[in-house]
């Protein structure tokens, strides 16, 4: 054993700052044979639950740390002893975060005196206080400082650090602190200050503090660590360094020792008690609330086998001691009513503020307490993903709520709960290869242009490719060895996967009964009332706290807002979407038909071609559908079968005999994450805990040895229920697509009730549909010009925004779609709520002066109104009023303008021409309300260009050359190489397909470019129409047409 450990060690949890992923210093620690490692990363704990996890996975004794700024900007380093000593670490922490300006938190003294309990404390670094001032060789003051350090902490827990890293300085100032430490009597400990785990990742080290610094290795000499020897030492070179302090290496492992407080086993967590009248407990009042609900809910012959159901669940409750947990999810929800009528108004009725999603909705539990609204029993869901006997970890139930609803809920949540109580789930963007490529470029000083066209390029690859990126591009691949970008190459590996920066959850929350702030530093968000752990969804899953995810899903606020506009054109309708026909041939005939543009989960390019050839004509039918097109079946290559089996193309086979009551729903694949479970005991012979162990592991970063220690669990327990090894293998094999990611059934029956609801609507409220698809916007597959193009092709009118009519959403107004004015550019909410009031107030705007006046907008917020079209109700043409803008214009502030007579300078001009009003509004709406940019190029373009229309009477195999704008990308991982486009023209959508080696050729421009011709050949199979694309061209487009960008997907 080494007879030294480091106790001063930063990971790339030091934001920008450490070198090393916390494994990789785990890892080398090992090798170094360290007893213990302490993480003591900048202002936080952002890492220390990995950091536990992975030490103790390598019998590491792992010591949770950090190192704190004081106010005066001095360092220190501080480590938990103990339970109480973490807890204080949290608390301040979060103090030093939650009371400064967002990323500079800093500790005042007197908060850092009342919470020393349970810490030890080293000086610090050579920019701590101590150790500053004995550099300055003010020896008299830095004993009265380390004095009163040692008063704090007590003597014994607070200790002198020295470090040698070779720098100018570091030998006078560790002998003076040796005296110091030999006057006070206090102990000396040997520190490296470590910023990465092996020498050689000293340059990423570099280029990381000038990305911070936001400038050039060149210019950031001074910021820069002055060697590279801030690594993990062996304890042979660090006797070396300290040959005249052994002692100081001792005290390393004396204070490893002392430190026992241990992440992975000792946090003090406890969800939430619910109060419960005197002679109850949680379970009874449960019980009581669903008993009454399954009365009300199941009719006489339903409930027997709702009550079985209902009583296997509560009875795994009870086991779990989970009842509290269920009755604060009531609270909640009532919490969701509350806000809901706040947001939208008493009268909303009866409307659920919200949704369940994911395994929870297989949970009879949750039906009846008002969490879901499927019924598991009717849909003959599994509840094992969900409750089992063997239950790891506390169950999910993730709630989806409208935008608005979410946004005041999760306020709401610190005003019930308390501040101190509640945090939002944190996450860490991380570094891929096109934020890598702009970054360290940026830093070595290549030109930012080539960057950018780089960066562009790359896509979504991985940091680590980034030579098999360049090497693509013969513009790139000649500067592969060259100086610099050598450099490029090599450093992007190495980021790969760090975490550059703290950003928000999608909805995660923790509650706690006891103060979050003693258990997880907390800190400010960047919204506005709100407040985030240091933790991502993985650590709080290692911590076993109980996750509350509030979703933001905008389709639900899409059908608040269709709901309302149905209430205002048809007051008579009073429509109920918990009650309409589920079973309606004409919703279900345009969903076969791939009509599905803005219609919930089955809008995709995917999806619209899968929809003819499957041809689903009921919910349990469009459930498999939600689930079919994701990555787990995909890469478990259950689409196709499934497909051919549901067509009677292909005879249902299993593997298995014991597989046929499981799958036989789904033709004999696999869909759902819960066969997952299901196949895996049946076959493998694990439990359901096992099961979903094997589950989680597949979703979740895991070493291979782990996973291949599952597999050969499987395969013994296949052994022992008599099934042979090829057998599972086949079905082990199928089981790990579902690492890509898959649905719960119980989810996408979830998702399909909405997919149908959105599907309803759209097909009976064309109007109002589409006008609340626009102001739910940005949300699906397709930008706004898209819709707008689909819903006109369905008869759907639209009005331009208007000054006099428009609202700051889009309305419905005689039958058509009145643009908002959310959608020009450069107004804001603030702008568009001011053109409103001051109309509300004051009548209708007569004159652009007028305008001005009343509404105080900026002049580019009123020009882009005047190019959108927005002045066109006044008289004059948009050049005519740009002109007028000109003369009358006056800054806000200034005083009211007298009504001078402006005739006298006015002049007759020419009107945009159509051109220019396309241009026009692709730049200050983002499309156009006149006109499509190909109805304009059609007529340059060779006569043989077919468009959409065309295609109709293109035969099968035929050579095709068509010509658009594209609104779409798609190259998912799954789909070996293939490139998906999405083609408009001024009548429709075309589909794309690009083949690998057609890819590689044309693959700059398959990324880039806007407008192309592309030719190929027509390819019609089971009622869907593509492009098999042999060539790509860009067309010669106008370069004043901001053509809207195509939404990219992997």
């Amino acid at each position: 054993m080494s007879e030294y450990t480091e106790l001063h060690c930063h990971s790339n949890f030091s934001f920008l700052d450490g070198a090393s992923h916390v494994e990789e210093l785990v890892l080398k620690a090992r090798e170094l044979g360290y007893p213990a490692l302490a993480l003591t990363d900048h202002n936080g704990l952002y890492g220390s639950m990995e950091f536990a996890q992975s030490a103790r996975a390598q019998e590491l004794k792992p010591i949770t740390g950090a190192e704190i700024t004081l106010e005066s900007g001095h360092h220190l380093t501080l480590l938990a002893e103990n339970g109480q000593g973490y807890a204080n670490l949290c608390r301040l922490l979060s103090h030093a975060h939650l009371t400064n300006e967002k990323g500079v938190p800093t500790l005042d003294r007197e908060t850092l005196a009342q919470h020393t309990a349970g810490l030890i404390a080293l000086s610090g670094c050579r920019h701590g206080e101590v150790p500053s001032l004995v550099a300055e060789e003010r020896f008299h003051e830095a004993e009265i400082v380390a004095n009163s350090y040692a008063e704090l902490f007590g003597p014994q827990n607070f200790f002198i650090e020295l470090q040698q890293n070779l720098v100018h300085g570091d030998t006078p100032r560790n002998r003076h602190l040796i005296d110091l430490a030999k006057r006070l009597d206090l102990g000396a400990v040997a520190t490296n200050n470590v910023h990465y785990h092996v020498r050689e990742r000293h340059r990423l080290q570099d280029v990381l503090v000038a990305i911070k610094r936001r400038t050039t290795l060149e210019e950031s000499h001074a910021l820069r660590r002055p060697n590279s020897e801030f690594h993990l030492k062996s304890a042979e070179e660090m006797e070396r360094l300290f040959d005249g302090c052994p002692a100081a290496l001792t005290n390393t492992l004396r204070i490893a020792e002392r430190c026992h407080f241990d992440l992975t086993t000792d946090l003090n967590y406890h969800f939430p008690d619910y109060p419960v009248p005197d002679g109850h407990t949680p379970d009874s009042v449960l019980r009581a609330l669903c008993q009454q609900a399954l009365r009300n809910r199941y009719v006489h012959n339903q409930r027997p086998a709702a009550q079985e159901r209902l009583d296997e669940e509560l009875g795994l409750i009870a086991k779990h001691r989970l009842a509290g947990f269920f009755l604060i999810y009531i609270d909640i929800l009532e919490l969701a009513k509350e806000v809901a009528r706040e947001v939208y108004g008493p009268d909303h009725g009866d409307r659920p503020p919200g949704r369940g999603r994911g395994s929870s909705v297989g949970s009879i539990v949750c039906y009846l307490i008002g969490l879901s609204s499927i019924d598991p029993v009717a849909n003959n869901l599994f509840v094992g993903r969900f409750l089992n006997e063997d239950l790891g970890s506390v169950p999910d139930i993730d709630l989806d709520f409208s935008r608005e609803v979410r946004e005041k809920l999760i306020l709401r949540m610190y005003e019930h709960y308390g501040p101190e109580r509640v945090g939002l789930v944190c996450t860490f963007p991380t570094y891929r290869l096109r934020s890598a490529t702009r970054d360290i470029g940026k830093v070595l000083g290549l030109p930012e242009a080539e960057l950018a066209r780089l960066a562009k390029l790359v896509g979504y690859a991985s940091a680590d490719q980034i030579e098999e990126e360049m090497s693509r591009y013969p513009e790139f691949k000649r500067r592969l060895n060259a100086p610099l970008w050598r450099d490029l190459v090599g450093l992007a590996g190495q980021i790969k996967g760090f975490p550059r920066h703290v950003s928000q959850h999608v909805g995660g929350m923790i509650i706690s009964s006891s103060p979050l702030v003693e258990i997880v530093p907390l800190e400010r968000s960047r919204m506005e009332g709100r407040v985030l752990c240091q933790w991502d969804k993985d650590s709080v899953d290692d911590a076993r706290m109980i996750k509350v995810d509030f979703l933001a899903l905008g389709m639900l606020s899409l059908v608040d807002y269709c709901l309302d506009e149905i209430d205002v054109t048809h007051p008579d309708d009073h429509v109920d979407l918990s009650r309409i026909d589920f079973e309606d041939e004409a919703v279900y005939d345009m969903i076969c038909e791939g009509d599905t543009i803005g219609i919930f989960q089955v809008e995709s390019r995917a999806q619209a071609q899968s929809l003819p050839r499957t041809r689903p004509r009921t919910l349990d039918d469009l459930t498999a559908q939600v689930a079919i097109i994701r990555p787990g079946p995909i890469v478990g290559k259950a689409v196709s079968p499934y497909i051919l089996r549901r067509q009677g193309k292909e005879e249902v086979t299993y593997d298995h005999p014991d597989l046929e009551p499981i799958l036989k729903e789904t033709m004999g694949v696999t869909l759902y994450q819960e066969q997952v479970l299901q196949v895996a005991m049946a076959i493998g012979n694990f439990s359901a805990g096992q099961a979903n162990e094997l589950r989680r592991a597949m979703s979740r970063k895991r070493s291979s040895e782990e996973m291949a220690k599952m597999r050969q669990d499987f395969y013994t327990g296949a052994l022992a229920r008599g099934i042979d090894e090829e057998i599972a293998e086949r079905v082990f094999t199928t089981l790990l697509g579902f690492a890509e990611f898959g649905f719960p059934k119980s989810h996408s029956a979830a998702f399909a009730l909405l997919a149908y609801q959105s599907a309803w609507l759209r097909k009976y409220y064309p109007v109002e549909f589409n006008c609340s698809l626009l102001n739910a916007q940005p949300m699906g597959f397709y930008s706004p010009e898209v819709i707008i193009g689909d819903a006109r092709r369905h008869g759907v009118r639209f009005l331009p925004v208007d000054i006099n009519s428009s609202r700051w959403r889009c309305t419905v107004e005689d039958g058509a779609v009145r643009i908002g004015l959310r959608y020009v550019k450069s107004i804001g909410q603030a702008g568009g709520k001011a053109v409103e009031t001051a109309r509300d107030l004051g009548g209708l705007f007569r004159s652009v002066r007028e305008f001005c006046w009343r509404t105080r907008l900026r002049r580019e917020s009123v020009e882009n109104l005047i190019r959108a079209g927005a002045f066109d109700s006044l008289g004059l043409n948009r050049r005519e009023l740009l002109w007028q803008l000109g003369l009358v214009w006056q800054r806000a502030g200034a005083q009211m303008p007298l009504s001078l007579p402006t005739k006298q300078d006015e002049v007759s001009l020419e009107d945009f021409g159509r051109w220019e009003r396309l241009v026009a509004g692709y730049q200050v709406l983002g499309f156009s309300t006149d006109d499509h940019p190909m109805s304009i190029i059609r007529p340059t373009l060779d006569s043989g260009i077919s468009s959409t229309v065309d295609l109709d009477a293109i035969n099968d195999g035929a050579q095709v050359r068509v010509a658009g704008l594209v609104v779409c990308r798609q190259r998912p991982s799954t789909a070996s190489g293939f490139l998906f486009l999405s083609l408009e023209d001024e009548y429709g959508l075309m589909n794309v397909i690009v083949r690998p080696k057609v890819y590689e050729r044309y693959r700059a421009v398959a990324r880039t470019v806007s407008f192309l011709t592309i030719g190929g050949q027509m390819q019609r199979h089971e009622g869907v129409t593509n492009i098999i694309a042999a060539s790509l061209v860009p067309m010669n487009v106008a370069h004043d047409l901001l053509a809207p960008q195509a939404h990219s997907f992997r």
